[in-house]
């Protein structure tokens, strides 16, 4: 076991066992975080391939959906079924018709292309997707974060059984935990947490990303109405100019009870 995790008789869902050897000699087990291909199905026709843990898949379908503006409500997904493949996970999502149309048609736009970087565009003017204003909310207090990281601690068995994943966790306005999802991938969490809230149908005062703060963090965030996104790491410039104009109010850098706001 790497120094500082846990040892336990049986991991987590979402861990696996791997047989190790040390440094200093002699042979060890660890956990760690399973990572497979996750391809999402609308209809009957692939869209993406993710690689993911595979937990809480029902709330990322939804997330994700939700954030790439397939659907706008959860209602619009009718149906996932989880199906195994020997090279990953399948999900089947039964998609309303009026959003399979309006994905088809985006698909078909796509058609012809040799390469892309941002899948979906077709210019720099549609790289930077639109963000949705979010309403004015105050920062949070110093303590109500400090409260809010103490209960995160809790809520990440993947992290400190394998060290390897990330987490993204909503919190109401006095720092009490609305919901929390880990993911080897830090969109991919956050996309859960997105599904697990809709599910909830509650907005958070602020969000918790044990990351760095992109544009894509924010972007979700604000699908999601929080007025504060918090990271662990630093944003990027993109990130803190679409952080203003959706009027979110962004920390990073919050550790041992401090952080820097951006917006």
């Amino acid at each position: 076991m790497a120094q500082g995790k846990p040892k336990a008789s049986a991991p987590e869902p979402g861990l696996v066992e791997a047989r190790v050897g040390r440094l200093s000699g002699g042979q060890d087990h660890d956990w760690v975080a399973e990572e497979v291909p996750v391809a999402l199905v609308y209809n009957g026709i692939s869209h993406a391939v993710m690689m993911a843990s595979p937990l809480d898949l029902e709330d990322f379908v939804l997330g994700f959906s939700l954030t790439e503006g397939i659907v706008e409500r959860p209602g619009q997904i009718y149906g996932v079924e989880v199906k195994a493949d020997p090279k990953g996970l399948r999900l089947e999502i039964e998609l309303a018709a009026e959003r399979f149309f309006r994905l088809k048609a985006r698909r078909r736009s796509l058609s012809g292309r040799t390469g892309c970087g941002l899948c979906g565009t077709e210019s720099l003017a549609e790289a930077v997707a639109p963000v949705c204003a979010v309403g004015p909310g105050p920062v949070p207090e110093r303590a109500v974060i400090d409260r809010a990281f103490a209960e995160l601690r809790h809520q990440q068995p993947l992290h400190y059984q394998s060290g390897a994943t990330h987490a993204a966790a909503g919190f109401d306005g006095e720092g009490n935990l609305l919901a929390a999802r880990e993911d080897v991938g830090r969109h991919n969490a956050l996309d859960k947490l997105v599904g697990a809230l809709a599910r909830l149908q509650v907005t958070p005062a602020f969000v918790i990303v044990t990351s760095r703060a992109s544009y894509e963090m924010v972007h979700k965030c604000t699908v999601l109405g929080a007025a504060t996104l918090v990271a662990v790491s630093a944003p990027t410039s993109l990130a803190i100019d679409q952080a203003r104009a959706a009027g979110l109010n962004l920390i990073g850098f919050a550790r041992h009870g401090d952080g820097v706001i951006y917006t």
